[in-house]
């Protein structure tokens, strides 16, 4: 296989990355690769613990992605064994165990997710249930003599749990050497993943030497900011941009993201060249431009990327329909209400899914958000009547027609 040249190679993989241990070990498993005309085995796991993935995930699934088009062997990695133990990384407590049921249903979604930016033919879908449930309780207990307790309490969120006397699960200690064992497992010549699982990457490499595979090179990149700017993003959160929702959502949640966020998403999220995104940062560093232009060419991008550039095209004018002119979707969900008299009015946004619990709908109500027929409710214990087709708005984006039973 003719792979283009290392240096070149370089440049296209080291953009964005912003740790990798180590730069001459990459070089050098480039140079052979390009030498003997092989691909580098590269991976990154993704524990199924929720159905969707979103603009954050795909940093990484994206630098994926630039491997696989230089011609090196992608392995998307799916821990359906290890989502069971639940990764500790960045967590205060111990997280809940997920059920199977869980963990089939939301690798089934990410199969068919990842395969808008990875080439689905060019692509190993691996599940470490394969290798891990394989292992017996005695290879199980030779494994966790490779690493020390006092070595695991050196890692960050350990070390602040430990501190604060925060209890920490036997359970999470066997995590770090589950994933350090994927790596053994597929010989893996590079390993992806934020920075927040550099101990994890690491541990790889160490497990790798004590069984005799060459160590992997780590590549960690930025944590993606979500629509807040402040957290990292996640669906938990709330500040997520999902890559499989409606063009009008990708749309409309981008330009909600503040602006000193502009230059960084166009960076870790999209494929607008460097030297143009170079222009845009002048641009906006010296107020030649207004920051909603590049945002809304940031939103064109996302949407172009995950649906088709039309999708884009459409998603503007109606965001602007909606938002510029004070206009309302051309298709709005209908909602039967059950219920006949008085309800209340925060039940009615959590039945029609404006809102998950009803200390949101309140919070809603309270922060000025909620319309019902064009006028503003503003008591959040406020009930109502539906005896006639209504139009209930929450927030910027969710519009719902009230349909009274029969």
């Amino acid at each position: 296989m003719k792979f283009p040249p290392v240096k070149e190679q370089l440049d296209i993989l080291l953009r964005g990355v912003e740790e990798t241990i180590s730069v001459e070990d990459l070089e050098r498993k480039l140079e052979r690769s390009f030498r003997k005309g092989t691909p580098l085995i590269v991976k990154e796991g993704f524990d199924p613990t929720a159905p969707d993935l979103h603009i954050g995930h795909t940093v990484s699934i994206r630098k994926l992605k630039q491997f696989q088009d230089l011609g090196h062997q992608v392995v998307f990695l799916i821990g359906d064994f290890t989502g069971r133990v639940g990764d500790p990384s960045g967590r205060s407590k111990t997280r809940p165990p997920m059920t199977g049921e869980d963990i089939v249903r939301n690798a089934q979604t990410y199969k068919e997710q990842v395969f808008k930016i990875l080439d689905a033919n060019k692509t190993q879908v691996r599940f470490n249930s394969e290798w891990l449930g394989a292992l017996s309780p005695y290879d199980f207990l030779r494994l966790t003599s490779h690493y020390t307790v006092a070595r695991m309490l050196e890692r960050d969120d350990f070390e602040k749990r430990f501190k604060s006397n925060q209890p920490i699960a036997i359970l999470e200690f066997l995590y770090p050497l589950l994933q350090a064992y994927d790596s053994v497992a597929l010989k893996s010549d590079v390993e992806l993943g934020g920075t927040d699982q550099k101990f994890n990457l690491l541990l790889g490499r160490t497990l790798q030497e004590h069984f005799g595979v060459e160590p992997q090179v780590c590549l960690m990149l930025p944590l993606l900011p979500g629509t807040d700017g402040v957290d990292k993003m996640s669906k938990s959160l709330g500040n997520y941009i999902g890559i499989h929702e409606s063009p009008q959502d990708i749309y409309g949640k981008t330009l909600s993201i503040p602006d000193e966020m502009i230059v960084f998403y166009f960076v870790l999220a999209t494929d607008v060249p460097q030297n143009e995104i170079k222009q845009i940062a002048d641009d906006l560093k010296n107020g030649r431009v207004n920051p909603r232009d590049p945002k809304r060419r940031l939103a064109r991008e996302l949407v172009t990327l995950y649906h088709s550039r039309e999708a884009a095209e459409s998603a503007e004018a109606e965001f602007d329909r909606i938002f510029s002119k004070k206009e309302v979707p051309d298709e709005i969900p209908e909602y039967t209400v059950a219920a006949s008299g008085e309800i209340p009015v925060a039940r009615l946004i959590v039945d029609s899914g404006g809102a998950k619990t009803n200390s949101e709908a309140r919070r809603l109500i309270e922060g000025g958000g909620v319309q019902l027929d064009g006028g503003k409710i503003s008591d959040p214990m406020q009930r109502i009547t539906i005896d006639k087709p209504m139009l209930l708005k929450v927030g910027k984006r969710f519009f719902v027609k009230l349909i009274p039973a029969a």
